[in-house]
């Protein structure tokens, strides 16, 4: 019952919300949601039972259930949800239409907390699309004509891709599969030709959530148009759905011995390292803050698709902190781009020269971030690249190699692309004009602080990650 509590508390408290037109109500009864739903969740994490609904036959019904990999993504979601809400709370005065959003944003919640609770496909698939019909709107926020446009290319390429992955599915059914996770994989049967061009769809399909070649031009049009609290989630968080749902099915219904070896391991490889230094190469030439992040994303995700495909403990590993660490700066980026544009209303890279003179917190916690997305010690960035390129050289593959060598030229792209922006920022030569302080208010910044912050002291401090991530690696291979 924990389980069914944590999702329907926020759906049906988005509900009300819609209806709010009371400002300091509706920010009552979303923070009291989400507090309330975010303790729910972990507890059905670490207490709850399985259920199953709607048994329509002995292979199709729907099932929620829990285990390391449920705890660690609510858990993730959640805290990270809880920030980013604070920080929208100011944001959206500037944005307006306010209780729109937030109903949203809490329909959104819902749906992933509802996707790391699935234990079967059917499921799965099903919290997948919920998630994406819960999130459009997020995009479409703006009701302009980019916003529209934007709006339903994110939702055609979600389409697309589930379509594939329930193609996927269904060649997975129609030989009399039940396609419920377990660990280490399930007892597939049938043609293994057939079985390997379906891991492909579902992968490739789910890849699209990730903003994986070739179906990730979404995340480059959504962000600059969404609010940046939504940009903030998009990337730091929807994107890892499609992540979940792609280890999911790789490594608890296919399993690392089925996959291993096989032209599907090669191709998601290539594709994984093909995406990573596509975004770095498009990121380098944007101007535009938000959409150079978004391309920042498409690149540093693929990372996360790289590891778990290398099919080694170390390669595993990175993949998590990957997960971790991405979603902690992109977060502090998108929210520190967000309070730039609320303060000053920049939105191009070439128009931040002395910003950080006028919002020294703002622009210290997107320079903190930045570090971190390169990769540079101490940050938690550093730890879980380290993890990667030990996993890409384990398997002692030319395609490791290569992927090893695409891994640091991105993370030497990503230092071109940020940190000329923190340069201008703090030093901007002798044209600068100070200005008046524009600093967002304490709401706004905290979040940004805390992001910033966890990057640095979880980067100093990785053990404790390391050994969740270990018994996490031991669950899912």
């Amino acid at each position: 019952m924990l389980i069914v509590l944590s999702f329907l508390i926020p759906a049906v408290s988005a509900v009300h919300v819609f209806r709010m037109h009371d400002a300091e109500k509706r920010r009552s009864t979303v923070i009291w949601t989400m507090i309330a739903s975010s303790v729910l969740a972990v507890l059905a994490g670490i207490f709850g039972e399985a259920l199953t609904f709607l048994p329509l036959s002995d292979t199709l019904y729907l099932r929620f259930g829990t285990d390391g990999l449920s705890l660690f993504f609510v858990t993730l979601v959640s805290f990270i949800w809880c920030l980013v809400q604070f920080h929208a709370f100011g944001y959206m005065k500037h944005e307006g239409k306010e209780e729109q959003f937030f109903g949203f944003f809490l329909l959104t919640y819902a749906a992933l907390v509802a996707l790391a609770f699935a234990q079967n496909a059917v499921t799965l698939y099903m919290c997948f699309e919920l998630m994406s019909l819960a999130s459009m709107p997020l995009v479409l926020h703006n009701g302009t004509e980019r916003s529209r446009e934007a709006a339903f290319k994110y939702l055609g390429y979600s389409t697309l891709g589930a379509c594939m992955a329930l193609l996927g599915f269904f060649l997975l059914g129609a030989q009399g599969n039940d396609l419920s996770f377990t660990p280490g994989g399930a007892k597939l049967t049938g043609d293994p030709k057939v079985l390997l061009a379906a891991a492909f769809l579902i992968i490739l399909g789910f890849g699209a959530k990730a903003g994986m070649v070739p179906l990730q031009m979404w995340l480059t049009e959504a962000h600059p148009v969404a609010p940046s609290p939504a940009s903030a989630v998009l990337s730091g968080l929807i994107t890892k759905a499609g992540v979940l749902s792609i280890l999911r099915c790789a490594f608890q219904l296919f399993g690392r011995g089925m996959l291993q070896g096989t032209w599907v391991q090669t191709a998601v490889l290539t594709l994984s390292i093909v995406t990573i230094f596509t975004g770095s190469m498009l990121a380098q030439r944007e101007k535009v803050l938000k959409k150079r992040l978004a391309y920042s994303s498409v690149s540093n995700v693929s990372y996360v698709i790289f590891g778990l495909f290398t099919f080694e403990t170390f390669g595993v590993v990175g993949a998590f902190l990957q997960i971790v660490f991405h979603a902690l700066a992109k977060d502090a980026l998108f929210l520190c781009a967000g309070s730039v544009i609320f303060a000053a209303g920049c939105t191009k890279t070439d128009e931040l020269r002395g910003i950080g003179r006028r919002m020294p917190v703002t622009m210290w916690c997107f320079a903190i971030a930045s570090l971190s997305l390169i990769g540079i010690p101490p940050m938690g960035g550093f730890a879980a690249k380290y993890c990667l390129a030990r996993g890409a050289l384990a398997g002692g593959s030319t395609l490791g190699l290569v992927g090893l060598v695409v891994l640091m030229l991105s993370a030497l792209l990503t230092a071109f692309y940020l940190l000329p922006i923190v340069a201008a920022a703090f030093f901007p030569g002798r044209d600068f004009e100070a200005g008046q302080p524009c600093e967002v208010p304490k709401t706004m910044l905290v979040p940004q602080l805390v992001f910033a912050g966890l990057t640095v002291l979880l980067g100093l401090f990785p053990n404790g990650l390391n050994a969740v991530f270990a018994i996490l690696n031991g669950l899912v291979l």
